[in-house]
């Protein structure tokens, strides 16, 4: 077709002689008519969406007629994802818990959540109390087997020596599977804390045997690792707890006390802490002190004040100087 007989798709006007124009699927346009049929702008870089006949930029597009995805709350102009009500990109339609993607693999709708195959049925058991098989991700409806903090059914393992099927009381000894009985022939030590095989060091106490790092202090549950430990009540302590609980803990310094140590009071003091209340001065087991608000006062301190007050605080000094003696006879 001659130049003089095409028109614009837009405006309808003819074309000029060496003027520019645009092509599109057989259509013509003026430069400045070629927009977008909404904002009336250019197309950025040429690109245009069409729907219904009619031209578009990707943003107004987007606006009228593309979804709105689920997860980035951004656009969606290629593949779709429709689930739970929604629209997702591919890459967004994730599993609730485990986050693998679902948009080629189906997914669970479980409470409102897309789950994966695994982690619905690990939702089911929690709901229902059971425990996942990590071989199977069936539930466990019995003891399950415990191999390096995961779970199975024992009847997936057979013991290494007479190859019976196992129980929830197999034994793993140097990454082999063995029953109970096979494994108590072998004579292996069983730890006391956690009941499984002692394969490195043993540590010796109690009355049992014991996982280096699971002999701990009875209090604060820290592992002794060969440090000394004090025996209670068939209990270990580390020092700090055992004298916390058992011994003496110096009023200032809060301290076990390991060598002498000054009882008044119904307290007890290290040698170097005890001193008057007051001016701070050293005292000692032999120094004459007076109860004040059942904290050591020093002679002098106790001549400075009023005569009433100290008539009182002698008082209770003899009382308590006489139940000392009594003590000690």
């Amino acid at each position: 077709m001659s130049l003089g007989l095409m028109v614009c798709s837009r405006c309808h006007g003819g074309f000029q002689p060496q003027e520019q124009i645009v092509n599109s699927q057989g259509e013509v346009w003026h430069q400045e008519c070629f927009v977008c049929c909404q904002c009336f702008r250019p197309f950025p870089n040429g690109i245009f969406f069409e729907f219904d006949g009619r031209k578009y930029c990707e943003y107004d597009f987007q606006v009228l007629y593309a979804p709105c995805c689920g997860r980035c709350r951004e656009f969606i102009t290629g593949r779709v994802i429709k689930a739970l009500k929604n629209n997702w990109h591919p890459h967004c339609f994730l599993c609730h818990l485990c986050q693998v993607p679902l948009s080629d693999q189906g997914f669970f709708s479980n409470a409102g959540r897309a789950l994966c195959h695994d982690c619905n049925t690990k939702e089911k058991a929690a709901v229902s109390g059971k425990i996942i098989c990590v071989k199977c991700r069936g539930a466990i409806d019995e003891d399950p087997l415990r191999i390096s903090d995961e779970t199975y059914h024992p009847y997936h393992f057979n013991c290494s020596k007479c190859g019976v099927e196992l129980t929830s009381d197999a034994r793993v000894v140097k990454k082999e599977l063995y029953c109970l009985r096979c494994h108590d022939n072998m004579g292996i030590p069983i730890c006391g804390a956690c009941h499984r095989p002692i394969e490195e060091r043993v540590v010796h106490a109690l009355g049992k045997q014991w996982h280096v790092e699971h002999f701990v202090c009875a209090k604060c549950e820290k592992p002794f690792l060969g440090h000394r430990h004090y025996e209670k009540r068939g209990l270990a302590y580390c020092e700090t707890h055992y004298h916390q609980l058992f011994g003496n803990l110096c009023f200032v310094c809060n301290s076990v006390i390991l060598g002498d140590a000054i009882t008044v009071f119904k307290k007890a003091w290290c040698i170097n802490h005890f001193s008057c209340s007051f001016c701070d001065g050293k005292l000692t087991s032999k120094s004459r002190f007076f109860d004040f608000d059942l904290k050591p006062l020093c002679k002098k301190c106790f001549e400075k004040f009023p005569a009433e007050l100290k008539k009182r605080l002698k008082k209770q000094y003899e009382k308590d100087l006489q139940e000392r003696q009594f003590k000690q006879n």
